[in-house]
């Protein structure tokens, strides 16, 4: 059995990838990405309907409705799975059984013991898997890394990250779903996953969610505490905001970082506004969080903090130094992992 985190090494300069799934995932939140990167191609796109009504067709690319297309095809080094969440398991098995490697949109699985199951495999067969955590390389969650790394203020003591929408037409018109189909599940698994991989395995995790429109509605609101010593983090979401909270405020004993407005990939995405255009994804002077400190005379000071430049393509980039390069995971196995048991932990506390 191969050691944890050894792959098959490919001497190639570039990777050909397929996916599973032609949906808002993929055109949206992938391919984009990947289309203004010169080491991947694109091959192979499939789809139990393969429809372009919404999507447009990319020159050159495969489509098809047959699976075994993209499985069997020996020129596939990397398969995206972009489908729902109950078919991650099923799906990312049948790849890595296939000898490919593969990455999965979040949330990875649906249970923790899947992912286990998973990692198993693709460690026995020396094959790459990962979850797409996107959002690590989000501009305002890059901005507070390096305000904290700046040491202007002080020793944390609260941290508190909100992810807010106003849709309240998704709960009111839902019923009763799975767990791993909620608010809660679809979008912690992005904000936890950010919390450790900065910060790591918290010392104790408070969680509190709500289905505001009645039992038989799906989730639409959660509120979870992270410790980590003096560090209290909270990680806050509703369909219900009218108007959003700060994206970020951060406090320390010597001042406070507030960014009010989120990373805008999401928005420029939405609008079919894609990288490659010098000021995608950028924040405009407005959108510059404010560094609130007091210096050695009591004086307060009030500091622009340019933002940081996001980009969700860099998942792409580091999945090419390992699989090429023969680099280390940047989104490691034992962080998925932590971040299911968090994640199941919450829905136990229901």
């Amino acid at each position: 059995m191969l050691r944890q985190g050894t792959f098959v090494s490919y001497k190639k300069n570039m990777l050909t990838i397929g996916y599973i799934g032609n949906g808002k995932s993929a055109n949206r939140y992938h391919i984009p990405y990947v289309l203004i990167r010169k080491n991947y191609r694109i091959k192979t796109i499939y789809d139990l309907k393969i429809t372009h009504e919404y999507w447009e067709k990319i020159d050159g690319v495969n489509y098809t409705e047959d699976i075994n297309e993209l499985l069997d095809d020996s020129e596939i080094d990397l398969v995206i799975i972009c489908t729902k969440q109950s078919t991650h398991y099923e799906l990312a098995k049948k790849v890595l059984e296939a000898n490919k490697n593969v990455l999965v949109e979040k949330p990875f699985m649906p249970t923790y013991q899947e992912a286990k199951d998973i990692f198993d495999l693709a460690n026995e067969k020396g094959l790459f898997v990962q979850t797409y955590q996107n959002r690590r390389y989000d501009s305002d969650f890059l901005t507070v890394q390096k305000v904290i790394e700046s040491g202007k203020l002080g020793e944390l003591f609260e941290l508190v990250m909100t992810f807010d929408y106003w849709r309240p037409e998704i709960p009111i018109n839902s019923v009763k779903v799975p767990y791993y189909d909620t608010l809660y599940y679809g979008h912690a698994a992005h904000t936890i996953d950010q919390i450790i991989s900065y910060f790591g395995k918290p010392d104790k995790v408070n969680y509190e969610l709500r289905n505001m429109c009645g039992d038989d509605k799906m989730n639409d609101y959660y509120d979870i505490d992270m410790y980590y010593g003096l560090l209290k983090i909270t990680i806050r979401s509703s369909y219900f905001i009218k108007k959003s909270r700060p994206s970020f405020c951060v406090y320390g004993k010597n001042g406070a970082f507030i960014k009010e407005t989120p990373d805008r990939q999401e928005e420029h995405l939405k609008q079919f506004y894609m990288p490659g255009n010098n000021d995608f994804g950028k924040d405009l002077p407005e959108h510059y969080g404010k560094l609130y400190t007091v210096d050695n005379n009591g004086k307060d000071i009030e500091e622009i903090i340019p933002t940081c430049n996001g980009d969700y393509g860099r998942v792409y980039d580091d999945i090419y130094d390992v699989i090429v390069k023969g680099k280390e995971k940047v989104i490691k196995d034992e962080q998925t992992l932590l971040l299911m048991k968090l994640l199941e932990n919450g829905i136990s506390k229901e």
